[in-house]
């Protein structure tokens, strides 16, 4: 299991987000080594650190990651003149924000109403096998509630990165992660060295 000591000792306030975090990474790795992927929605900042988060994993963050030697053989018989393509190419770790699309979205709002955007995305992109992580300062979003419970009806593992206290969503989520801070923009800041240890471990753990 990846090592926290070293965020632990950067970030002492964040010490209790560990368990959590360690379950939330376990959670991840699972659902990517059996085919699946991670789901991400927030809104406002929290939509920013979706995008933010998923730009991390769908590239190499810290470390190399090798590319599979069967992808390489093939591409080098199909293309043997761009050794430039593959060689740019890092095997990425599946993850999709939710929080883009304006088409979808303004559709959404219209028809149906704000609360149902993140529901009806996850009710036709997840399957049993992925993770979905709801991102909110307060804890209490009613879009990422109610996609929580879509992802709960159709067995999708879900992660609440929340403020101090995790709100209403600790209540609909199997891992919740906590950060000591209750005003939006301290936690804001709490978040991203959360979630940037998130993205280390999950990357190690698959590729170190």
């Amino acid at each position: 299991m990846y090592d926290f000591s070293a965020f632990c000792q950067l970030h002492p306030e964040l010490k209790g987000c560990q368990p959590s975090l360690e379950r939330a990474v376990e959670a991840i790795v699972n659902a990517v080594k059996g085919g699946g992927k991670l789901l991400l929605a927030g809104s406002g900042g929290s939509a920013a650190d979706c995008e933010h988060i998923a730009g991390e994993l769908l590239k190499e963050f810290r470390i190399h990651r090798r590319r599979d030697p069967f992808f390489d053989d093939a591409f080098s018989r199909m293309f043997p003149d761009d050794g430039a393509l593959l060689k740019a190419l890092a095997p990425g770790i599946p993850a999709v924000s939710l929080t883009g699309g304006v088409a979808i979205n303004t559709a959404l709002l219209n028809d149906v109403g704000a609360e149902v955007l993140f529901a009806q995305k996850l009710y036709a992109l997840a399957r049993p096998q992925d993770v979905f992580l709801a991102v909110s300062t307060s804890g209490n979003s009613a879009m990422l509630i109610a996609a929580l419970k879509v992802a709960k009806v159709l067995g999708v593992k879900t992660i609440a990165l929340t403020g101090d206290g995790g709100g209403k969503m600790k209540n609909f989520c199997d891992i919740l992660i906590t950060v000591p801070q209750k005003e939006t923009y301290l936690v804001q800041e709490l978040h991203l060295p959360v979630y940037h240890q998130l993205c280390a471990a999950v990357e190690e753990e698959l590729f170190g």
